[in-house]
């Protein structure tokens, strides 16, 4: 299947989606030439879900940064929190910058199928994302109790507890796992920014990508819907949105 024909199942839900090795090398092309700095000055840290399936599709050329460094957990919530936040900063070159690429996953799959995806070495679909389904799920069922998290699936309430303040809006939507998948987004982003905001970095830029992470059948690959593309000066203070950079051409 060629690239534009992946292109167009994926657009049908996420028209400004990119390819994960285009949306790299975009970031890698910009912040060669207008931040004058090479890859191996660049530590990356992604918040994305533990899935095996975004070890598997992760684009080569993200290897040239530094790192990366784990943030994320079920869905690609920074689990890790302010330590793990303040460990990658410590860990950045002096002259250098931080990348953060972080946000939830999806699955669509080759015949447009939203939520599964066809995993390497197997006949039958399985669930992309399993912990937003399985939340999902819940949700509708009426079996999230609020404030219900619990030691032993932390990771799977706090999930719950982030649709559950959403319920209406997600269940009344045309696709609710496309609408969770949007709402999960909202709390890693609004949680990255806190975590950036109580944490003292060591080096020139913040290079922060927040998108919704796509993931298709193992003959497809991933791609990625930019949400947000911003560079934050540590010097001066600006924060500069350059999200159409990872726009479509």
């Amino acid at each position: 299947m060629k690239k534009r024909e992946k292109l167009d199942i994926i657009r049908k839900h996420y028209p400004y989606a990119l390819t994960t090795i285009d949306y790299i090398n975009k970031v890698i092309d910009y912040v060669e030439e207008k931040l004058d700095l090479e890859p191996s000055q660049i530590i990356l840290a992604d918040s994305i879900c533990s899935d095996d399936v975004n070890s598997i599709q992760y684009p080569a050329r993200a290897l040239e940064f530094l790192g990366p460094f784990k943030m994320g957990g079920l869905d690609g919530f920074p689990f890790t929190g302010l330590s793990g936040m303040a460990a990658f900063a410590s860990h950045v070159p002096d002259d250098g910058a931080v990348f953060i690429y972080y946000g939830p996953h999806i699955g669509i799959s080759k015949e447009g199928v939203v939520g599964k995806i066809n995993r390497i070495g197997q006949t039958e679909k399985s669930l992309c994302c399993g912990a937003a389904t399985g939340a999902l799920n819940k949700l509708a069922d009426n079996t999230i109790k609020l404030g219900n998290v619990t030691e032993l699936d932390y990771q799977m309430n706090i999930i719950e507890q982030i649709l559950f303040k959403q319920k209406d809006k997600i269940l009344n939507s045309e696709l609710p796992l496309i609408e969770a998948t949007e709402v999960i987004y909202q709390a890693i982003d609004d949680r990255i920014q806190e975590l950036i905001a109580a944490t003292k970095y060591n080096c020139k830029y913040i290079i922060l990508v927040g998108a919704i992470l796509i993931n298709s059948d193992s003959d497809i690959g991933s791609f990625s819907a930019a949400k947000r593309f911003e560079i934050i000066n540590l010097k001066t203070g600006l924060r500069e949105n350059i999200i159409t950079v990872l726009n479509p051409e």
